[in-house]
């Protein structure tokens, strides 16, 4: 045949290559399992460490395979992820020179506002919302303004640069800006010493993804990565200055308290305990009551009673509790000013840990020119005040001023413990961010569930693919055997591009590959269908094969391309998991056409040019759907009346009873939550429905239902998550512990519940996403369904030069995404598992739409090849032909993929559930709608056609018409 010689040479090249990318990943883990079996004995882990694999053309030590072994993400190996976003307001005012131009101001408020429901860049929006009150105040005013970004800050701007320019300028400089603080980061997670961290700018945002494998301590790291480094010194007002205001405060809290979002009654004067105080502060609030002070005096009804003396004044809180009461926070207030630039803002050339006079803890440190500068003038001027040291609003320490200071050196006190003065020294020596810096989503996934992760996907693996194999045999017999032979090389080859791109294999990433999986049979049985067709017609074995081979591949090339094109549309719209998934089925799509086509008819004809024969099915399969004829196409108003019923049942279902959102779509807080005895789900939630009140009473949402077994809970809140600050994130895990408190171990403190190792009780995993990245993620996720549609309607137009096929096809499509979704609808509160709309169900629906249009291409292609043979007989003949001619192949395909489901999802965990269910409704439709949707509504509409009358025998009984 030709190209053997060059497919075996690529086959050989390939493995080679696999082989030598799979090897650190092998010898690690032997190593590991051999440290493991030691027993602790550290003589033998040091010298089992210290061991070298010699294979002549490599040596392999522990530490170099471990760097280069296949990377596992936090759902197999436990970890943190983050997502970090960069201010980009705080860019937009640091390129402005802190400008307080009120059109400037406007624009930025209105951009703040424009964002939260937009996919478009700040920048961009920034730049339409300033173009807007730009001309809504008739102030024609350029960008290239100095009161704009016309100023010593962007020496490349000049008077007469043109908007456009400005506007290419400043992408380029936020983008620069951006790029310093991908490398900051870099720089500190470096200091934070993780194992394989996978760091990466996500296009077109100011935002940075960083997974961390195997690390704990999610507070640790998110204080780590959102810390500016970007030391402020202000001046500090004290209590004779806003003594008044708060008195005027505390007035109109106890007749308008319910105005604020609190309580009426409520006596403002005693949150802030000033008998308690004994720093420059203003008060001193216990930590309970932090949130409702934040609150009373953010709301626009006290900022509007601030005198003049305190119009830009910033309260802000102390680091940390005082050691004299470690239950409260000391509130400041520092003088602010209209474009709040601090008096002092330098970047730290030095830092070190060192000590004061009383032997504590201190943070030495020394400031570049200009912050020196600053900082002689500043501490000049407020001789015997205080002044208040802040690292991202919050004040370290506000000592009184001595003396000047006229080198830049100072000190950080704040109450320090040796391992908090390292972290402060950590940040401030990894340089600082060139802006703020917020986590707008975060997971946390604990070892155990990793572990059990890696267990239900190694068995579901295991299960689905001894299915197939046992399946393929015993349908095909000798050629079942090459094409399990096929699929395991396909499966290495998989295992080995992942490895070698560098690639993380993730849980979902795991269903791409067993999906794949089925795809590789479903390939075999269309050219074993076709080759058992050709045998029948008489052909000798190696005819038989070779026109097989050569037919099938129409069929193979359509199916497999538009699935590829759902997983391209996967991987570019969705994120996390859902580009694990897609990355895994692409990659698998590529190696299925290599290895179930080209490499398996290698082998086949080799064997075959050899004179032996080789079976395509065994005594009870020979003659499975050989002479099987059905009237679809008679029977098709039948099959429309059935899905008439069903689509409308399932849009009355979405209307009225909706659907289960889960927080990617919502924003919102989830935590697994692991105990030592049974737990009652509705008990628990009712706790913490009266736990997650809000200030002013009302009870935040709170849902709790079991995940996996009775000892196992699924907890979400939307609970404080526009507040995207560390401390929410640690009220909210106290606030949780305190609801749960009853129901776990009497000896069980915050720290063990935060993290639950091995066989303890506490949170397992947790995920947090924000409201903005829950915009953007349903924002992402419709447009990908959307942009496969369109894709599909596309390629099959261009691909069967009809435009009733694009219509079937993309009606077939809509026809199963819409039984799915009211599916989820009626079913969500009675589903014993995880049944939300989110990221996840719209990757489902991806892939349903993307099997479906499989099976719908191999009958569309039947009937495109019977439409050029076949002219004695009419459409409504040909499409029934065409159709049954395909039932082996339909049959076998969906059968063997819902079975590959079926075991993913009774044995896969708990994670992959709601995912494969959707799945085995969307493939079993997928099935049903591609004969009795796709191609019925392609014959009606083909019918109706004005050209070549068409005549014969015919289901109808009447004459039909075909267009070309």
């Amino acid at each position: 045949m030709q190209g053997k010689g060059l497919i075996t040479i690529v086959a050989i090249v390939l493995g080679l290559i696999c082989l030598n990318e799979l090897l650190p990943t092998w010898y690690a883990s032997k190593i590991e399992s051999q440290i493991e079996a030691a027993n602790g004995n550290e003589k033998e882990i040091k010298r089992l460490k210290g061991e070298t694999l010699n294979l002549g053309f490599t040596e392999l030590s522990y530490a170099k395979a471990k760097d280069k072994e296949m990377k596992l993400g936090l759902d197999l190996k436990g970890g943190i992820n983050v997502l970090l976003e960069i201010n980009q307001r705080d860019l937009v005012n640091d390129l402005t020179n802190y400008s307080t131009n009120p059109v400037l101001i406007e624009a930025l408020n209105k951009t703040d506002e424009a964002q939260k429901n937009s996919t478009k860049s700040y920048i961009d929006n920034f730049f339409t919302e300033f173009d807007a009150v730009n001309k809504a105040k008739g102030t024609n005013l350029k960008l290239a303004d100095p009161d704009i970004f016309g100023n010593t800050n962007l020496s490349e701007i000049k008077f007469n640069t043109t908007d456009d320019q400005v506007r290419s300028i400043i992408k380029r400089r936020i983008d620069l800006s951006v790029g310093t603080a991908f490398e900051v980061i870099r720089t500190r997670i470096d200091k934070l010493g993780a194992i394989q961290p996978n760091i990466q700018r996500v296009p077109g945002t100011a935002r940075i993804s960083v997974e961390m494998p195997g690390m704990k301590d999610i507070d640790k790291v998110k204080k780590m990565l959102q810390t500016s480094a970007k030391l402020q010194f202000w001046e500090v007002q004290q209590i004779p200055e806003v003594a008044s205001y708060f008195q005027t405060v505390a007035s109109t809290v106890a007749t308008k308290g319910d105005s604020i979002g609190v309580a009426k009654n409520l006596n403002f004067m005693s949150l802030l305990q000033l008998d308690k105080l004994r720093t420059n502060g203003v008060a001193s609030v216990k930590l309970s009551d932090t949130a409702k002070v934040n609150k009373i005096l953010n709301s626009k009804i006290a900022k509007s009673l601030r005198p003049a003396n305190i119009k830009y004044t910033q309260f802000l809180w102390g680091y940390k509790p005082e050691a004299t009461d470690t239950e409260s926070l000391v509130l400041y207030a520092v003088r602010g000013n209209i474009n709040q630039k601090a008096p002092v803002d330098g970047a730290v050339e030095t830092a070190s840990i060192g000590y004061d006079e009383l032997s504590r803890v201190v943070v030495d440190m020394q400031m570049d020119s200009k912050g020196a500068k600053d900082w002689k003038t500043l501490t000049e001027k407020n001789v015997n005040k205080p002044v208040a040291v802040t690292l991202d609003n919050r004040v370290y320490t506000a000592p009184n001023v001595v003396n000047a200071i006229p080198n830049g050196r100072t000190q950080i006190s704040g109450n320090f413990s040796q391992e908090e003065a390292k972290e402060l020294v950590d940040v401030l020596g990894a340089g600082k961010l060139p802006a703020g810096a917020k986590v707008v989503q975060a997971t946390q996934v604990g070892p155990s569930l990793g572990q059990e992760s890696i267990d239900a996907g190694a068995i579901s693996f295991a299960i689905a693919f001894l299915i197939i194999i046992v399946y393929i045999i015993f349908y095909y017999g000798g050629a079942g055997v090459y094409a399990v032979i096929a699929m395991i090389i396909n499966l290495f080859y998989i295992f080995g591009i992942m490895d070698s791109g560098d690639f993380t294999l993730t849980l979902p990433g795991i269903a791409g590959i067993v999906l794949t999986m089925a795809m590789a049979v479903d390939t075999n049985v269309i050219i074993y269908e076709r080759t058992k067709e050709e045998l029948f017609a008489g052909k000798n074995i190696f005819e038989a094969y070779r026109d097989g081979f050569k037919h099938a591949l129409n069929a193979i090339i359509d199916g497999h391309l538009t699935t590829l094109l759902t997983a391209v549309v996967l991987f570019f719209f969705g994120t996390g998991p859902i580009k694990g998934f897609a990355l895994t089925l692409m990659i698998g799509i590529v190696m299925t056409l290599f290895t179930s086509v080209a490499l398996s008819r290698v082998m086949i004809f080799s064997r075959l040019e050899k004179g032996k024969g080789l079976s395509v099915w065994t005594a009870p399969t020979k003659n499975l759907f050989r002479n099987t004829w059905i009237d679809f196409i008679g029977k098709r108003k039948i099959a429309y009346g059935i899905s008439a019923v069903l689509t409308i049942v399932c849009l009355i279902s979405i209307f009225t009873n909706g659907f289960k959102y889960g927080i990617d779509f919502t924003g919102g807080r989830n935590y697994v939550v692991r105990f030592d005895k049974e737990v009652q789900a509705e008990d628990i939630e009712k706790n913490l429905i009266k736990v997650f009140s809000t200030a002013d009473g009302k009870n935040s949402s709170v849902e709790a239902k079991t995940f996996g077994n009775d000892r196992q809970l699924k907890i979400s809140t939307d609970y404080l998550i526009d507040d995207e600050s560390l401390r929410a994130d640690q009220t909210v895990e106290q606030k949780l512990f305190e609801g749960l408190k009853s129901n776990l171990p009497a000896n069980t403190t915050i720290q063990d519940f935060k993290s639950a190792d091995v066989g303890s009780s506490g949170i397992v995993s947790s995920e947090k996403v924000g409201p903005t990245v829950a915009d953007d993620i349903k924002t992402h996720g419709i447009l990908a369904v959307a942009a496969a549609l369109g894709g599909i309607f596309i390629y099959i137009l261009v691909r069967f030069r009809k435009w009733q096929f694009s219509l079937g096809a993309v009606v077939a499509l809509f026809h199963d995404a819409v039984i799915i979704l009211g599916a989820y609808s009626l079913l969500h509160t009675i589903m014993p598992f995880n049944m939300e709309i989110n990221q996840d169900f719209v990757a489902a629906i991806l892939t349903v739409l993307g099997y479906s249009i499989n099976d719908t291409v191999i009958i569309f292609d039947r009937i495109r090849e019977y439409l050029r043979e076949k002219k004695s007989i009419t459409l409504a003949g040909l499409f029934d032909d065409s159709i049954s001619s395909t039932l082996g192949r339909t049959f076998n395909t969906t059968f063997t993929v819902l079975l590959v489901i079926l075991a993913i999802f009774i044995f896969g965990g708990d994670n992959l559930r709601g995912f494969m269910f959707a799945l085995l409704i969307g493939i079993g439709f997928g099935a049903y709608s591609s004969i009795f949707i796709a191609s019925a509504i392609a014959y009606d509409f083909l019918k109706t056609g004005k050209e070549d009358k068409v005549e014969g025998k015919t289901t109808t009984s009447k004459e039909v018409i075909v267009s070309k």
